[in-house]
């Protein structure tokens, strides 16, 4: 009698050890079957770790989209043991990406810092460029003109086998796109653009470090940024003083202005300025008159970004009212136009997006010069003469 007791305990033992055994590997089961990464300011995308593959969601590719998009990534060494129903998806790529096509100069400095550049293999566009290392791989014939973004050169782009293309869109009516689709080349539509803050946009990086098995790098490399910038900030807050700012300038017969919810408005109240239209709420630009603008901001101590006017000679010869602002007159207009690379791509179209750090830095320079010490703007520059 005494034995069966032992038996039965002995298997009620085993039972209890097999059944915590199971139970601490469903938990394990359950934690690597999804993972979300960490997305700290961006709301566009998300992505989702399920352990032998991640799923890349674009939930925002163009303003007032209504479609979202879905991508599955899967690591080359899981891609012959994983199989996915491809009608899930919007593209099934394997990664890390060894061929790459991107359409935007705001993609360059994204894979240079992931240092994944050498993946790009063409581009429409190539004098936008302005990154020096990327240069280099154009004028050594290792990346190809694709022609415009509106109109893609497909049979160069099919002949150089891309694993994929990242594009943005608009309005998702891109026929160019739609083609680059049905040669079964995965399109993958990237929307840093459409965020609503500086951070936000160059979180965006961590789209690119999934698509190359560096996700922890791009977290990295964010964290950095977003530190720099904070930093930035606080020394800004310091200012005893906000000069106020105006920007933009006409183009026809409107004044386009940033609103005071987009990114721009950001980088001067970050920088403690006194952005004239702060307190706008529009979608969008705002469209103004001439007349409005200079009722309200005649007196502006600061003028960034006077469109594409690169002196003050071009200012004037443009409108002479121009003369007439407070700016003008106390040569007190800042622009980026004139800071360009070799083949005249404006570098902040290019890496502004990137590094709002840096753009931030600028804009407290001119700001408040005495809280920068030594510093050496790197988009915005004072208006040649």
């Amino acid at each position: 009698m005494l034995h069966n007791k032992s038996v039965v305990l002995s298997i009620f033992l085993l039972l209890m050890v097999f059944c915590c055994k199971d139970a601490k590997d469903i938990d394990k089961l359950e934690v690597a079957v999804e993972k979300q990464m960490e997305i700290s300011h961006a709301e566009g995308f998300s992505i989702t770790d399920y352990g032998d593959y991640s799923v890349l969601n674009i939930d925002n590719p163009w303003p007032k989209a209504d479609k979202s998009y879905r991508y599955a990534l899967i690591p080359k060494e899981n891609a012959a043991r994983i199989t996915l129903n491809k009608e899930e998806f919007d593209g099934i790529i394997e990664t890390p990406i060894e061929r790459i096509v991107v359409t935007s100069t705001t993609h360059i400095p994204a894979l240079e810092l992931l240092e994944s550049e050498q993946s790009l293999v063409g581009f429409p566009g190539m004098d936008y460029i302005s990154s020096e290392k990327t240069r280099t791989r154009i004028d050594n014939q290792q990346i190809r003109e694709l022609g415009k973004n509106e109109g893609i050169n497909i049979e160069v782009l099919i002949e150089i086998q891309p694993q994929a293309v990242v594009a943005f869109g608009v309005d998702g009516a891109n026929k160019s796109m739609e083609t680059v689709s049905k040669a079964n080349i995965p399109v993958l539509y990237n929307g840093d653009w459409v965020e609503k803050s500086p951070l936000a946009k160059a979180e965006w990086i961590k789209f690119f470090g999934a698509l190359y098995n560096k996700s922890k790098e791009a977290a990295t490399i964010f964290e950095t940024i977003e530190r720099e910038y904070k930093e930035a900030k606080a020394i800004a807050a310091e200012a005893k003083q906000r000069p106020t700012v105006l920007c933009g300038a006409m183009y026809k017969d409107v004044w386009y202005l940033p609103n005071g919810t987009s990114p721009e408005a950001q980088f001067l109240k970050d920088a403690n300025a006194n952005y004239i239209w702060s307190e706008t709420t529009e979608t969008g630009s705002i469209a103004l008159s001439f007349e409005s603008v200079f009722d309200k901001a005649n007196d502006a101590d600061l003028w960034l970004s006077p469109s594409y006017y690169s002196s003050y000679s071009d200012l004037a010869e443009a409108n002479v009212r121009y003369t007439k602002f407070d700016a003008f007159e106390s040569n007190k207009i800042y622009t980026f136009a004139n800071t360009t690379g070799a083949t005249g791509g404006v570098i902040y179209y290019e890496l502004g997006t990137t590094r709002p750090d840096l753009v931030l830095k600028d804009m407290i320079n001119i700001c408040h010069p005495d809280l920068l010490t030594d510093y050496e703007p790197t988009f915005f520059k004072p208006l040649a003469n």
